[in-house]
C-alpha cells in the first residue's frame, strides 16, 4: 500500500495537468454560433385553375422547373365551344349594328329632304302663301321622322352595350380557356405531386407543390439579449454540415426578426433552453448549386 501510495502521489501533478486539458479541450468542442435554427423554403401550392380531366399532366417530383413553363393541360372541349359560341354571337350583334348604322345614315338624309322642304312651307305660310292644311301636313312629316332618328339612335346606344357585353364574355371565356393550360407560376424543384394525367380536377384542387430552391431560408431563434447584435438586412455567417468532421460557411442576409417573443421550440433539446423566451429571425440564403436541402439544421454567427 505505501508503494501504491508513493506512485499516487508522484503522478498527482500530471492528472491535475491532465484534467485541465481535459475541459480546456472541452470548451474548445463547444459552439460559438449564435444562433440554430433550420433550412426551409417559401413554398408554392399550385392548384387547378379548371374544372375538367387532366389531358396532360407529365410531372415528376424533383423536376426543376422555368417560370411560366406549360406544365400540362386540362381538358379544353368545353371552354372552346362557349368561346366559339360567343364569337358567333358577337357577329350577329356586329351585323346588326352595322345595318342599323345604314338605316341612321338614310334616315338623316330623308330628315335633311324634309327639313329644307319645312323650311321652305314655314316661310310661305308665315306669308300666307299657303293654306294651313298644306303646312301641317308637311311638318308632321318632318316632326316624324325627327322622331324616327332619334328611336334608332336609342336603339345603337343599345346595340352598342349588347356589343360591349358580347366583348367582355368573349374576354371572360378567352381567360377560362387560358386557364386550362397549367403553368409552373415560378422557377423552382417540384417537392410533391397530388394528382395524375387522366384524372378529374376542380378550380382550386391542389395538383403540386414547388419551391425556390436556389435560394433558402435560416430560420432560427436568438435571445432577446442578442437583439442588438443585427438588424434587418446585416449580412450574417450561416453554418450547415459538410461531413462529420467539417462544415460549410456562406453568406446571408437577415431578412426579418419576429415583432414578439415565443417559447423556444422543440428543435431546441436541453429543458434549461427550452423554458426560455426566444424570437424567430428569418436569414435567406443562396443555394446555387442545391447543396443545401431543406430540413437541414444550420447555425448563424453574427
Amino acid at each position: 500500500m505505501k508503494f501504491v501510495q508513493r506512485i499516487f502521489n508522484k503522478m498527482k501533478p500530471v492528472i491535475f495537468l491532465l484534467g485541465i486539458a481535459f475541459l480546456f479541450s472541452c470548451n474548445g468542442n463547444e459552439s460559438k454560433s449564435d444562433a440554430f435554427g433550420n433550412f426551409e423554403a417559401e413554398e408554392v401550392v399550385v392548384s387547378s385553375e379548371a374544372n375538367g380531366v387532366l389531358t396532360e399532366f407529365d410531372l415528376e417530383e424533383g423536376a426543376i422547373l422555368k417560370k411560366d413553363q406549360q406544365i400540362g393541360f386540362v381538358d379544353t372541349i368545353i371552354p372552346a365551344l362557349e368561346l366559339q359560341q360567343l364569337r358567333a354571337a358577337l357577329q350577329g350583334v356586329t351585323a346588326r349594328m352595322t345595318e342599323l348604322r345604314r338605316g341612321i345614315e338614310v334616315q338623316q338624309q330623308r330628315l335633311s329632304v324634309l327639313k329644307k322642304e319645312y323650311d321652305r312651307v314655314t316661310s310661305l305660310y308665315e306669308n300666307n302663301a299657303i293654306p294651313e292644311q298644306k303646312y301641317d301636313e308637311v311638318a308632321g312629316q318632318y316632326h316624324i321622322s325627327l322622331r324616327e332618328l332619334e328611336q334608332l339612335r336609342s336603339k345603337k346606344q343599345v346595340f352598342e352595350a349588347e356589343l360591349a357585353m358580347k366583348k367582355a364574355q368573349i374576354d371572360a371565356a378567352t381567360e377560362k380557356l387560358s386557364r386550362c393550360n397549367i403553368i409552373a407560376p415560378a422557377s423552382g424543384t417540384v417537392l410533391q405531386k397530388y394528382a395524375e394525367s387522366g384524372e378529374f380536377t376542380g378550380v382550386g384542387k391542389p395538383l403540386f407543390k414547388m419551391a425556390n430552391t436556389h435560394e433558402l431560408i435560416l430560420r432560427a431563434y436568438v435571445a432577446g439579449s442578442q437583439l442588438d447584435d443585427f438588424g434587418i438586412g446585416r449580412e450574417v455567417t450561416v453554418i450547415y454540415d459538410k461531413d462529420a468532421g467539417d462544415n460549410h460557411q456562406v453568406q446571408g442576409v437577415v431578412s426579418w426578426v419576429a415583432s414578439s417573443a415565443e417559447f423556444t421550440p422543440k428543435i431546441i433539446q436541453t429543458k434549461e433552453e427550452r423554458v426560455d423566451l426566444v424570437y424567430a429571425i428569418k436569414v435567406r440564403v443562396a443555394n446555387p448549386e442545391g447543396k443545401i436541402k431543406i430540413g437541414m439544421p444550420g447555425e448563424v454567427l453574427f
